[in-house]
């Protein structure tokens, strides 16, 4: 595989360079030639060569050529030198670059894709308000963030999770449910870092493994409060996939909750009671 790329992007490479291999300086007049050089300098991981020269090149001579570009034009081109298409969000690059064609006269801007690419954002962009909509309504109905004001109150940067990783409309359930999971982690992960102490966070971690309907009474109020929270959300969504494919996959949640609580968080918080200091080695 690796050889595979290493020379389709020396075949793409060569377009720019001369006969010495070196690049040179008249392609760059090309700026849709450049930016997609660019672009693709970025899948270099360090060990060739040709990519790293590629991006040198390639921002060097787009970074001049800004001044002589007309506005629109020169903005994208500087919006690309900022965030390279390979090391940023999907939709946040096709609403840079649908931005640029609505700029254009309407003549350059007239075809049924570029058309169609458009219409698609914006209704896109429709459902993901209509899922933060959901989620927040979720969200303040939980009222963790209020009960534990230490605790991280991020939903717009969560969503941001979901929806980079599940595409299109069709998944907009499974957005919406993934976004809760998420939430509920950010928010016991700060309980852990901030908020209980060790018998506490050892309480609430047996409390998940016996996974019962409602927790035992010595718990502090915002652990109860958490642990109703995640119970009622994952049996919820429990309930959506047994509806969706027939099966419930309520017992992997629970293991997977598990998991995170005695794996991760409590053995992570593991070393506080016991002050242990790293000695130097002579």
């Amino acid at each position: 595989m690796g050889m595979m790329f290493q020379h389709s992007a020396d075949d793409v490479l060569r377009r720019f360079t001369n006969s010495a291999g070196e690049f040179s300086l008249a392609p760059s007049k090309d700026i849709v030639g450049l930016l997609s050089l660019h672009d693709m300098s970025h899948l270099d991981i360090g060990e060739e060569a040709s990519l790293y020269k590629a991006k040198v090149f390639s921002s060097k001579h787009l970074a001049s050529a800004i001044r002589y570009l007309e506005p629109g034009l020169a903005r994208y081109v500087r919006h690309s030198l900022d965030h390279p298409y390979h090391l940023s969000l999907m939709q946040y690059k096709a609403r840079h670059h649908l931005s640029y064609l609505q700029s254009l006269p309407s003549k350059k801007c007239a075809t049924a894709m570029q058309q169609l690419a458009i219409a698609e954002f914006h209704l896109n962009k429709l459902l993901h308000q209509k899922e933060m909509e959901e989620v927040k309504r979720w969200w303040m109905g939980l009222g963790l963030a209020q009960e534990i004001p230490a605790a991280r109150d991020q939903l717009l940067k969560w969503y941001m999770w979901s929806m980079m990783i599940l595409h299109g409309s069709s998944f907009s359930t499974y957005r919406v449910e993934l976004i809760k999971v998420i939430s509920l982690a950010y928010i016991v992960d700060d309980i852990f870092d901030l908020v209980g102490t060790q018998d506490e966070l050892s309480l609430f971690t047996e409390e998940i493994k016996m996974w019962n309907t409602e927790p035992c009474d010595s718990l502090p109020s915002c652990m109860r409060s958490c642990y109703k929270a995640l119970y009622t959300t994952m049996n919820e969504i429990a309930d959506v996939a047994e509806k969706k494919h027939g099966v419930n996959p309520a017992n992997h949640l629970r293991k997977a909750w598990t998991e995170l609580f005695d794996v991760s968080w409590l053995s992570q918080n593991g070393w506080q009671p016991v002050m242990f200091l790293p000695q130097r080695t002579t």
